[in-house]
């Protein structure tokens, strides 16, 4: 190296410190590697399940005799691969896995119910049987349940208490383990879990379906598993590289089924376009009652796919579950954020901490240590821990939504101003025409697959199209702190039947702001110009057909002022003095959501000829004062 450093100059010698640093991560992790292996034993075991099914599991159990070791489980329908006694999981060294490991947890992982090799019918988010009437009714807590039971009962050195944990789908088997109650089971993690898949996680919005997730997720997920296997699915080959023209091109939804065949899934959704017994069927909230284990809670405030889950799931538990010790812990990552990567930036916005460490290291390993391996309870989560972007610190409450809060409803004015008293005027009203053969596209740029980014994104390219409104504040003179979810209640007319509408909260940064080394990480450089930026603070979209009831779908009396009113996910946020406040609203979100042909149709068997221009006019008076309902902490 110091040969390098002579030859090269300084240039090169700080290429030459990149190899080094290179060279000791991978020395690193093949000494955690190694460590591993020389550590712990890995067997592969079938546990049978009630009815006789057997389920693949695989148990990584320290070698150290001389104590009794807690038990930290994943079950997955991502497959516990690699399979085979001599193939180690990566996450056991490469991730902060290797915590639990250090101190002695015999960590299990399993492939759910038909997936992979496991035997059985694999069921998407298959519901949860409140009243099994027989030995042989079977739901992912019954199974859950089995597998603990054989845990505690045949693996050596155990000290019969379980935790289980899980991101996204694992999520969702994680509080599936927790509705077992097994009494093993002592502390669960649910993380970003999938929750409900009609009203706010991975596939529906407020019942608009998010195309690009579902098409390219369930064109190879959804692919049957007739026997066990440890094949991965082939996903769809896209034929080229920018997914709004892609989607475009292929027009009406029903479309797509010609690249779906024989995926069940893809065939139920297209079936059940509203909000039906089939999809409340499928809700996890519902059975969150009289829950034993100790829970936290875990999301991103910016996940795309599951934040509604992680921030919905914590409440519904506190609703149902009173007795229940109940913890929710929110940080500014994207979908599974929180468990790669140092937490410190998202896209061009920077935390100024290394906020994933702090998770991984304190919060999840403290509440994990106490309720399975006598760890103190001082190093245990706050109720809610939650971290609050733009002033980039975490805030700790002892209830959320915190009671602090005073939902405070900002109006849209005259002059494209928002404010906290109504337009004076009775007539005024803004209008934008909705083509949907030109969407407005959900980020700038070309896209194949979605980006996690464009959560946090810059809004300008938005701002500038003729059918997006805008609407801003004056330069805020103090800090302006948001927590809790936000209601938009819009008051429009259309042209026509139906339409969509996108509500946007962006936070408008200074013209002469710009990152500094200064309040970036250790070791991260950023000169990223930022003046000017709109940076993306919460989005959401509603189908106006369900504006009064996802059950029964309405048309819209054209030209007629109806109110559309819907919740978007909780927001953490400080406006900082000298910063703006912004709001957009379009009906088009391409192709993160698919197209509303905006006429009252069944959007998921209606044809191209369907499709047809709207005029959209939102009412901005004293009468009829549109306006979003801000929570704002004092």
């Amino acid at each position: 190296m110091r040969i390098i450093e002579l030859y090269m100059g300084k240039k090169h010698l700080i290429i030459g410190l990149f190899y080094v640093s290179f060279f000791f991560q991978i020395n690193a992790q093949y000494n955690d590697s190694a460590w591993v292996v020389n550590n712990y034993n890995k067997s592969e075991i079938l546990i049978s399940a009630r009815d006789g099914i057997k389920l693949f599991t695989c148990i990584y159990a320290p070698k150290d005799e001389s104590k009794k070791h807690p038990i930290l489980m994943m079950r997955t329908p991502y497959s516990c691969s690699p399979y085979g006694l001599s193939n180690f999981s990566p996450r056991l060294y490469k991730t902060h896995w290797l915590n639990y490991l250090k101190l002695g947890y015999i960590i299990v992982m399993q492939d759910v119910r038909g997936r992979y090799m496991s035997e059985g019918e694999f069921v998407d988010v298959r519901p949860f049987i409140t009243n099994k009437q027989s030995n042989t009714q079977i739901d992912e807590a019954s199974d859950t349940y089995d597998v603990v039971d054989w845990l505690v009962k045949n693996i050596p050195h155990n000290n019969g208490r379980v935790g289980v944990f899980g991101i996204s789908y694992p999520g969702f088997y994680s509080t599936m383990a927790a509705l077992s109650n097994h009494p093993a089971i002592k502390a669960v993690s649910p993380q970003a879990p999938v929750t409900e898949w009609f009203l706010g996680d991975d596939f529906h919005h407020n019942g608009a379906f998010a195309l690009m997730d579902g098409f390219n997720f369930y064109s190879s997920f959804g692919k049957p598993h007739p026997k066990p296997t440890t094949e991965h699915e082939k996903g769809f080959d896209f034929p080229e590289k920018d997914a709004y023209n892609f989607y475009l091109k292929q027009g009406a939804i029903q479309n797509l089924g010609k690249y779906m065949t024989g995926i069940q899934f893809w065939t139920d959704l297209m079936n059940h376009p509203n909000y039906d017994e089939w999809w409340k069927a499928r809700d996890a909230r519902r059975a969150c009652k009289d829950i034993k284990p100790a829970m936290m809670i875990v999301g991103g405030t910016f996940d795309a796919e599951d934040c509604y889950g992680a921030w919905n799931l914590y409440k519904a538990i506190e609703e149902q579950s009173k007795l229940t010790t109940n913890k929710i812990v929110m940080g500014p990552w994207f979908h599974g954020g929180w468990h790669r990567g140092d937490g410190s930036s998202l896209g061009n916005v920077r935390f100024e901490s290394k906020t994933a460490i702090r998770y991984q290291t304190q919060m999840e390993l403290g509440f994990f240590e106490h309720y399975l391996n006598n760890g103190p309870i001082t190093d245990v989560p706050e109720e809610a821990s939650i971290f609050f972007t733009g002033e980039n610190k975490w805030r700790f409450f002892s209830e959320w939504p915190t009671k602090n809060v005073i939902n405070t409803p900002i109006y849209f004015v005259s002059n494209r101003k928002l404010s906290f008293n109504k337009e004076p005027s009775t007539t005024n009203f803004y209008r934008y025409q909705s083509d949907p053969n030109k969407p407005v596209p959900y980020a700038d740029g070309v896209h194949l697959n979605r980006t996690r980014e464009y959560m946090i994104d810059d809004q300008r390219f938005a701002a500038k199209r003729p059918d997006v409104l805008v609407f801003e504040t004056d330069v805020l003179t103090d800090n302006l702190t948001l927590g809790g979810p936000l209601t938009a209640e819009l008051l429009v007319s259309l042209s026509t039947t139906d339409a969509d509408f996108v509500v946007k909260l962006i936070d408008v940064f200074p013209d002469d702001f710009k990152y500094s080394d200064s309040i970036c990480c250790k070791g991260v450089k950023n000169e990223t110009e930022m003046a000017g930026y709109q940076m993306l603070v919460r989005g959401e979209i509603m189908r106006g057909r369900y504006r009064t009831s996802f059950e029964k779908p309405t048309a819209f009396v054209p030209n007629k002022i109806e109110k559309v009113k819907f919740v978007l996910p909780d927001v953490a946020h400080t406006f900082k003095k000298g910063h703006k406040l912004m709001i957009q609203i379009q009906s088009s979100w391409f192709p993160l959501f698919d197209r509303n042909p905006q006429k009252f149709v069944d959007i998921y068997k209606c044809d191209d000829k369907d499709f047809t221009l709207s005029e959209v006019k939102v009412y901005a008076n004293k009468i009829n004062a549109s306006n979003v309902i801000l929570p704002i902490i004092k």
